[in-house]
């Protein structure tokens, strides 16, 4: 899938910083850095045994470059499962550059996106789920995020997934056994024991199944909507949540005509956040535009933050609102709770389970708000250590699986042969391969680590 040529990449941010680290992997990488590093104790680092740090200097030929300290990995112990070397510069992006091309020059390739963690998949050093988890650490916002990424990093994931695949396969060769071998001394096979194992691994998997929308809202957050009428403080709420001057307040009813977007961080789950126009009736053009925007933003979002003035009655362009929200996974926001009172949050509750009284002006209830957005979306109690889907992929082969199984136990049920109970069964020890990585076809393997920075 990929030939043995050494590569090498700058693998920290393209910024300038105390400190740079180039990357070298590869069966040459000591002898390439050999020919542009020459350390102060005057060692080789191809003589080198490994897990050694070398201080010297960068050098073009002619004259010094830089000040470095050279660490030496060997193989297979390294990150790429290959003899790495990585040469840590001091930070200025023309000394990196710099350094890169001298690299380049004495034989190393440039390293394509994800290569080097592609490369640590294809040596064996870790599976397609502990790659991807890779991304997911480096992209974190969050502690949740972090520690769910860490820990599938470390392989909770993939021992599930193994865990699963192994009932399966002792099943599947169970099976294959009686069917291949019908005369001989194989004892016979229990549907009921084979049913009971079919029933263990789709109780796993539906488990693992229902990890996912956990476990992609704190990797991959929340596309949330603030919804309102005119003048009730949602864009003093964005303004609040994101912590910056995003949206215009004024005391008019319909400043805000468009949608203003904002990535912001609340009860440590991100939320890609919309500030929209005020809901009601306009007969102005531009207006309505706006208002019909909202409504769309408030039909497409995964959470939607429902403001109401506190200081207000609820009136019928308010409960028009609470109708829309039912069915969604909505927090009713009673803003200007430093008024006041005149809302009805007996009525309220009726819609929408989850209230919370603010003050976006002052910028009060904001942690309470926090609170509730961790309870709605399911995150407050989630146990990261625990193994959790994660994206897309993972979660239509793990849900093709189940699918699979659910077919095999049906099969069972209603007296099909075995051997077409086993080839339900082969599907999905298949699809769950494809999940780590040990049967993904190369173009899916591409495509993951096309996604990934260059030094990584």
């Amino acid at each position: 899938m990929f030939d043995n040529k050494t590569i090498a990449a700058i693998a920290t941010a393209q910024a300038a910083g105390g400190i740079g680290v180039i990357r070298v992997s590869g069966e040459n990488a000591t002898q390439i850095c050999d020919k542009v590093f020459k350390s102060l104790s005057e060692k080789k680092l191809a003589d080198s045994l490994g897990y050694r740090a070398y201080f010297g200097r960068v050098f073009d030929g002619e004259r010094d470059i830089d000040e470095c300290v050279a660490l030496v990995f060997k193989a297979p112990h390294s990150y790429t499962g290959e003899d790495v070397v990585e040469l840590s510069c001091h930070g200025g992006l023309y000394i990196l550059k710099k350094v890169l091309r001298l690299i380049l020059n004495a034989g190393a390739k440039p390293a394509s996106a994800g290569e080097f963690t592609q490369r640590a998949f294809l040596n064996g050093r870790i599976d397609l789920t502990q790659a991807q988890a890779v991304m997911d650490l480096i992209n974190a916002h969050a502690e949740q995020s972090a520690s769910a990424a860490l820990s599938t990093l470390d392989g909770v994931l993939s021992k599930e997934i193994n865990n699963i695949c192994s009932i399966l396969i002792s099943s599947s060769a169970s099976l294959s056994a009686w069917v291949d071998y019908p005369d001989d001394e194989i004892e016979e096979l229990s549907c009921d024991s084979l049913k009971n194992e079919l029933i263990k691994s789709q109780k796993m998997l539906k488990k693992l199944i229902n990890t996912f929308d956990t476990g992609k809202t704190i990797t991959q957050g929340v596309n949330a909507a603030i919804v309102g009428k005119p003048n009730v403080g949602k864009s003093t709420l964005m303004n609040l949540l994101s912590g910056v001057q995003k949206s215009i307040v004024s005391e008019f009813a319909g400043t805000t005509r468009d949608a203003v977007e904002e990535t912001v961080m609340l009860g440590g789950i991100v939320l890609h956040l919309t500030d929209t126009a005020g809901i009601r009736n306009s007969d102005d053009p531009i207006e309505s535009i706006g208002v019909e925007l909202a409504k769309q933003k408030l039909e497409r979002a995964t959470l939607v933050l429902a403001v109401f003035d506190s200081s207000e009655e609820l009136d019928d362009e308010d409960i028009e609102l609470l109708k829309k929200c039912r069915n969604k996974i909505s927090i009713a926001i009673i803003n200007k709770c430093d008024l006041e009172s005149k809302c009805d949050k007996s009525l309220i509750k009726k819609y929408i389970e989850n209230i919370v009284e603010i003050s976006a002006k002052e910028g009060d209830g904001k942690d309470n708000l926090a609170e509730i957005t961790a309870k709605v979306l399911g995150t407050d109690k989630i146990d990261t250590s625990s193994a959790m889907l994660m994206d897309e992929r993972q979660f239509y082969c793990a849900n093709e699986a189940l699918k699979c199984v659910d077919e095999a136990i049906n099969a069972l049920e209603i007296g099909m042969t075995l051997d077409a109970v086993n080839v339900t069964i082969d599907s999905a020890i298949e699809f769950l391969q494809t999940l780590t990585g040990q049967k993904a076809s190369e173009s899916v393997v591409n495509e993951i680590f096309s996604k990934f920075c260059v030094g990584k």
